[in-house]
C-alpha cells in the first residue's frame, strides 16, 4: 500500500523511537528548566525591590546561573543523540538504495531512468539534517508553548484566552497551508531532479555539445528547466513567506496588548512588577517559540519532500526471495515457453505472442530478425530479467515462477544491449570478488576471451582501476572483460545481445569458435548481427513481429 509522505516520515521516525523518546526527555527536562528561569527573576527582582539583599538573593542568582548552564549540558545531550539518528538514516539509506537498485523489477525501470533514481540518494542529507532540526527545534519549541501558556494562566486567566489564540494560529497555519506547501515542494524537487538529470546527460555526451548549435541548445534546454524550478520555488517561497507574515501581525497585536494589559494589571495592583516582567520574559520565548515553529515549516516541508522522492523508488516492485531451492537448476538446464506472451505496461500490444520453443541442454542457438521483432525481449524473459505477462515458462519442466530465480541466475551468464564494466578493478569487474572463483577458472576466462595479452601489458595487471562505464578502456577490451565475466562460473546457459559487435574481426572469430565449441557443455542463445555466429551456431531460429517464423537445426 502507498503510504502518504507524512505517513513516511512518521514510520522513519519509529525506527528510532528509542532514540527519539530521550529527545523528548531531554526537551521536556530542558523546557521546565528554561520556564524555571523568569520564576528565579521574579522572585530576585522581588527581594531587590524590598530592599533586602541578604543570602537568598546570592543563592537564588547561583541557582539560574546552573539552571542556564545545565539546559547547555541537555543541548549537548541532545545532540549526541541526533548525530546517532543522522548516522543511522545514512546507513539505512545507503543499504535501502544498494539493495533496491539491482532488485527492481525490469519492467518498473521501462519508463524510469536508472542514475535519475540513485541520484535520489542524495536527499537522505535533506533528511539528516531536517530531521535533525524538527525534533530539537519542535519539540523543545512546542513544550516551551505548552508550559509556558500554563504557567501564564497561573498568573492571570486572562492569559488564558492568550493561550488558545496561539493555539489557533498553529492550527489555522498548519491546515492551510501544509497541502499546498507539500505540493509545491515536491513539484520544486522535480525539477531540481530535471536540471541535475540533464547536466548529466551534458556531461555524459560532452563531445555532441561541442559543436555551437548543440552547445546553444543544450543552454537553451537548461535555461527552460530552470525557469521551471524557479516559478515552482518561488511559489513554494510565496507560501513560506504568507505564513510567516501571518506570524509577524500576530506578534505585533500579542506583544501590543500583553503589555497594554501587563501594564493595567500592575498599575491596578493585580500583579506586581516581578510578575510582570516574568510574564513578559515567558511571552516572549513563547512568541519566539512560535516562531521557530512557523520558521521550522521550511525545514518540515523539504524532510517530507525528500522521503516521498526516496519512498517511491521504495514503491517500487522488487524481485522477492523464493522460499524454495531447487538443487536440480545444478545439473543440465532445458527451457520450455508455453503461448510465451510479454507486453509493456504502456502497451496495448504483446512485444513476444505465443512463443512455443524448447531448449535442450548444450544447444548453440542464432537468434535472428529485425528490430523490433522481440529478439531482445525473448531472451531477457529466458535469462529471468522480465517476467511473462501469460503463458507458461519452464525450466527442468518446472514452471518458472516457482524457480528460485538467484539460483537459475546463478547457472547463466549473461550480456545485455548497453552493459559496461562498473568503477573498480578489473578482477572485481570479472569475478565480483567472489572467494569461489579458482584461479585456475579466472586464468582459463581471460586467456580464452583473449584478454591475457592486454591484461598482462598493464602494470597492476587485474588490480588495475577501470573508470566508470570502462572509459579509459577500449570498446573491444571492455566487451572482453563482460565476457570473462559471463564464463568465469562455468555456466550451464549463456545469453548474448551483440556481445561482440566492437571487436575486430580475427578476435570476433577466435572467441565463437571457443563460445560455440562442441566441447563446452553450455547452451548458447545469441541476438547478433555478426554473421559468424550464424555459421558456428546448430540452430537458427528467426522472430518476425514477436513470433518464431522459423525454427531450424543447422545440418
Amino acid at each position: 500500500m502507498i503510504q502518504s509522505p507524512l505517513q513516511r516520515f512518521i514510520n522513519l521516525l519509529k525506527l528510532d523511537r528509542k532514540d527519539i523518546s530521550q529527545i523528548f526527555f531531554y526537551a521536556i527536562f530542558a523546557g521546565l528548566v528554561s520556564l524555571s528561569l523568569p520564576l528565579g527573576i521574579q522572585a530576585i527582582i522581588n527581594l531587590i525591590q524590598s530592599g533586602r539583599v541578604s543570602i537568598s538573593w546570592i543563592v537564588l542568582v547561583f541557582i539560574v546561573v546552573i539552571g542556564v548552564a545545565l539546559v547547555g549540558i541537555l543541548s549537548i545531550m541532545q545532540l549526541r543523540i541526533t548525530e546517532n539518528l543522522q548516522q543511522n538514516i545514512f546507513v539505512r539509506s545507503s543499504f535501502e538504495f544498494s539493495y533496491r537498485l539491482p532488485k527492481i523489477k525490469f519492467e518498473e525501470l521501462y519508463d524510469k531512468y536508472p542514475p535519475e533514481l540513485a541520484n535520489r540518494f542524495f536527499d537522505t542529507l535533506t533528511i539528516q539534517k531536517g530531521t535533525s532540526k524538527l525534533l530539537i527545534d519542535f519539540t523543545s519549541a512546542l513544550l516551551q508553548i505548552v508550559f509556558g501558556i500554563i504557567l501564564l494562566s497561573l498568573y492571570h486567566p486572562f492569559f488564558i484566552i492568550f493561550g488558545l489564540m496561539l493555539l489557533f494560529l498553529l492550527y489555522s497555519i498548519f491546515k492551510f497551508s501544509y497541502t499546498s506547501g507539500l505540493s509545491s515542494s515536491l513539484k520544486e524537487s522535480k525539477y531540481k531532479y530535471k536540471v541535475a538529470s540533464w547536466l548529466q546527460e551534458i556531461a555524459r555526451n560532452s563531445f555532441s555539445f561541442r559543436k555551437k548549435d548543440n552547445f546553444e541548445f543544450a543552454l537553451e534546454k537548461n535555461n527552460n528547466l530552470v525557469e521551471e524550478y524557479l516559478y515552482h520555488r518561488e511559489k513554494h517561497f510565496n507560501i513560506i513567506k504568507r505564513q510567516f507574515s501571518h506570524l509577524v501581525v500576530f506578534k505585533v497585536i500579542i506583544t501590543a496588548s500583553l503589555l497594554l494589559i501587563g501594564g493595567y494589571l500592575v498599575l491596578n495592583q493585580k500583579m506586581n512588577i516581578g510578575q510582570f516582567v516574568a510574564a513578559e520574559i515567558i511571552i516572549l520565548l513563547v512568541i519566539n517559540s512560535v516562531e521557530k515553529i512557523v520558521v521550522g515549516l521550511e525545514s518540515l516541508y523539504d524532510v517530507i519532500t525528500s522521503i516521498e522522492k526516496i519512498g517511491q523508488i521504495v514503491d517500487l516492485e522488487i524481485e522477492g526471495p523464493n522460499s524454495k531451492t531447487i538443487d536440480y537448476c545444478f545439473t543440465n538446464i532445458s527451457l520450455e515457453s508455453n503461448n510465451l506472451s510479454f507486453k509493456f505496461p504502456d502497451s496495448y500490444d504483446s512485444v513476444i505472442h505465443k512463443i512455443n520453443l524448447k531448449i535442450d541442454p548444450c544447444e548453440k542457438i542464432y537468434l535472428e530478425g529485425k528490430n523490433g521483432s522481440g529478439k531482445t525481449t525473448l531472451i531477457r524473459i529466458l535469462s529471468g530479467l522480465l517476467q511473462p505477462t501469460s503463458g507458461s515458462f519452464f525450466i527442468n519442466d518446472d514452471t518458472f515462477r516457482k524457480i528460485d530465480l538467484t539460483l537459475y541466475r546463478s547457472q547463466i551468464g549473461t550480456i545485455i544491449s548497453g552493459e559496461t564494466p562498473f568503477e573498480g578493478t578489473i578482477l572485481e569487474n570479472i569475478t565480483f570478488n567472489n572467494p569461489n572463483v579458482p584461479h585456475e577458472d579466472l586464468k582459463w576466462a581471460i586467456e580464452n576471451v583473449k584478454l591475457g595479452d592486454f591484461i598482462k601489458s598493464l602494470p597492476k595487471g587485474l588490480d588495475t582501476k577501470i573508470y566508470p562505464e570502462g572509459k579509459q578502456l577500449s570498446s573491444s577490451n571492455a566487451q572482453k572483460i563482460l565476457l570473462a565475466r559471463s564464463i568465469v562460473h562455468r555456466p550451464k546457459i549463456l545469453f548474448y545481445e551483440d556481445p561482440l559487435d566492437k571487436m575486430d574481426e580475427e578476435a570476433t572469430k577466435e572467441i565463437i569458435d571457443f563460445i560455440t565449441d562442441e566441447k563446452q557443455k553450455w547452451t548458447v542463445l545469441v541476438s547478433s548481427k555478426n554473421e559468424y555466429w550464424r555459421e558456428k551456431c546448430t540452430r537458427k531460429i528467426i522472430m518476425t513481429e514477436g513470433k518464431i517464423s522459423y525454427d531450424s537445426k543447422v545440418k
